[in-house]
């Protein structure tokens, strides 16, 4: 089985760029299929645009844009891209960064579907830092990349246990439009208290609901700008925004730039 040394991805590299311990690579998939393989280092995969299926020994992942994965070392997958356009985002860690930060890599075993809209909104500002680096930038990174670490679990840690009515809770912000997502509405289907609700959110994800539909819809937008050719007002009202300025203003707080800078930025890379 073929291992993979730190930079290699099968595919086209746009940019690649080595700050430390870390790796950062922004690659075109060019191949169909790529057979069973493992890499040097454990590192996340990004998907920027297009269609991308994975499987390792455990599990698959039919992954679209805005999909985060993260690899131990020892994970052995392969690949399927369906026709057309894929882009992919990679992030390598050495075991040096590991130790440096005290996580214990040995605890976060084969690959996870990283889900939480706060990890793919920090993943998308670890992205857009390659593209509009400074001094600040390998800062900037490795201050992202931890609090990505911490909505896995606490750092070093296993995973808080959650109850099991936040799979149901997931499920309705997933399939609810977004005027139809309040405190009680929610609490009401899951039969319960909205104070209980808003309290216990917080301690089982790391933020408050609100924060966790917001990142939801940017996150959205932010794969939308990357992969499409959409007018910012259809991506808005797409994303349930309720008009494009509302939209601007709300990327732009967590970004630091409008979605049509962050549009051409990434036409010109």
């Amino acid at each position: 089985m073929q291992q993979l040394s730190t930079g290699s991805f099968f595919g086209q590299h746009y940019q690649k760029t080595r700050l430390g311990e870390i790796t950062l690579t922004d690659t075109e998939y060019l191949h169909d299929k790529v057979d069973w393989h493992y890499h040097e280092q454990p590192y996340f995969t990004y998907l920027l645009a297009g269609k991308l299926f994975e499987a390792n020994k455990r599990d698959s992942y039919q992954l679209t844009p805005g999909c985060l994965l993260f690899h131990n070392w020892q994970d052995a997958h392969y690949n399927e891209k369906p026709p057309g356009f894929a882009r992919g985002f990679h992030v390598e860690l050495n075991p040096e960064w590991f130790e440096k930060f005290s996580i214990k890599a040995q605890s976060l075993e084969g690959s996870m579907h990283l889900k939480h809209p706060l990890a793919r909104q920090l993943m998308n500002r670890v992205f857009l830092e390659t593209k509009t680096g400074d001094a600040y930038t390998e800062l900037n990174i490795e201050s992202h990349l931890l609090d990505i670490f911490s909505t896995i679990g606490p750092v070093g840690s296993s995973k808080r246990h959650r109850p099991s009515w936040t799979d149901s809770l997931l499920e309705i912000i997933t399939e609810s439009a977004v005027d139809e997502l309040s405190l009680t509405r929610i609490a009401g289907q899951l039969g319960i208290h909205p104070t209980h609700l808003s309290r216990a959110f917080s301690q089982y994800f790391g933020c408050n609901l609100g924060s966790y539909v917001r990142s939801r819809k940017l996150n959205q937008a932010f794969a939308l700008i990357l992969g499409t050719k959409g007018s910012m007002t259809e991506i808005a009202y797409q994303c349930g925004f309720y008009d494009q300025s509302h939209f601007t203003a709300n990327f732009k707080r967590i970004y630091g730039m409008t979605p049509a800078k962050l549009s051409r930025q990434i036409r010109e890379c």
